[in-house]
């Protein structure tokens, strides 16, 4: 499926006394991956919202193998799971400059139309760019 990498420096304000990421920090970092999966696709989340659809997150996990750390330089690799439906499903890996798998997550979004509140299937727009 479609994949995107993103790379992104640690700040210091992202870090504990030790310099290690915040670990509620990667959920940013996620969120960055998939905004730029987005954004390679075609769209970004602010004209998806002035079109009537809103993503929420709905299921969120993180395995965490190795920490990040202060002004290191982190590769966020973005991949669609499979096609959505009301649902758009993603995973990812987040390298440090030397290689080394740092965390491994998923999230789960749904559509939702902003005026209504309620699920929606994809858009076509989307899923037009996928097939």
């Amino acid at each position: 499926m479609k994949k995107t990498t993103t790379t992104l420096r640690v700040r210091y304000g992202e870090t504990d006394k030790m310099g290690i990421v915040y670990y509620g920090n990667y959920a940013t970092y996620l969120e960055q991956g998939r905004t730029e999966w987005l954004r390679d696709m075609g769209f970004s989340y602010k004209w998806m919202e002035d079109n009537g659809i809103h993503l929420p997150v709905v299921e969120l996990s993180i395995k965490y193998k190795a920490p990040a750390r202060y002004d290191d330089v982190l590769t966020i690799t973005t991949f669609l799971k499979k096609i959505p439906t009301y649902r758009i499903e993603f995973s990812y890996e987040i390298h440090n400059q030397g290689g080394q798998l740092l965390i491994t997550g998923e999230t789960s979004l749904v559509f939702v139309n902003s005026s209504t509140n309620k699920l929606q299937r994809a858009p076509d727009y989307l899923l037009e760019k996928l097939v």
